[in-house]
Parts: C-alpha cells; structure tokens; sequence
C-alpha cells in the first residue's frame, strides 16, 4: 500500500528554518505530483505548496510565497519543503500528498494519499 512519511518538524524560534522531507513508498513516485498542506489548532487544512510529477512546476500559498519552497527528489522517492524566515502563524501541523495525476493541483480533495504529519511550532 501507499506511504508517505514526512519527517523534519519541530519547535522553532521566529526567523529560524526547518527542512521537512517525505517520502513515499508503494506509488509510482516519478509520476505523482505533491503537495504540502498544513492544518492549524482549530483551523481547516490549508494547501502550502504543490510540485509537478515531471516538469517540477510549484505553486505556493501567498502567504509563504519567498519563503517556502518545494522541491523533489525522484531517485530518493522524497518531496521536501524548505521553510525560511519563520513566523508564529506558520504553527501547524504539515500533511505530505500524493496525487495519482502527474499536473500539480491546490485542493486537498485532488489528493489521493496523505501522510500522518509533522508538527511545525515556530515561538515568538
């Protein structure tokens, strides 16, 4: 069956960065975009950033735009978020998706697989 498990959370002070990675197994990782999404206390899920399967095309959140960026690693079967210059507001919960489909979407319901999530608690 399909895995994703993402890896590299933490508690952080404001401005700091953390790399989070997930990787995948059970899915024809080359052809799947994916996509990371966050969900806050209280809050519903939020898209954050989405990566082409082939052509390695992003979108991000506004928000996180120039701070954030999504990348992958097809021979490792990991798709990683590199989060800068981090703000309280960026405390969340992180959730990795796979979709079966190879163009970047920004909708969790486009997601096929998820994974289980990291905490992300950035302090002031």
């Amino acid at each position: 069956q399909v895995q994703l498990v993402e890896s590299g959370g933490g508690l952080v002070q404001a401005g700091a960065s953390l790399r989070l990675a997930c990787v995948a197994s059970g899915l024809t990782f080359s052809t799947a975009a994916m996509g990371w999404f966050r969900q806050a206390a209280g809050k519903e899920r939020e898209f954050v950033a989405s990566i082409s399967a082939t052509d390695n095309m992003t979108t991000y959140l506004s928000s996180v735009k120039g701070r954030f960026t999504i990348s992958r690693d097809n021979a490792k079967k990991t798709v990683y978020l590199q989060t800068n210059s981090l703000k309280t507001e960026d405390t969340a919960v992180y959730y990795c998706a796979a979709r079966n489909q190879a163009w970047l979407r920004s909708y969790a319901s486009d997601y096929d697989y998820w994974g289980q999530g990291t905490q992300v608690t950035v302090s002031s």
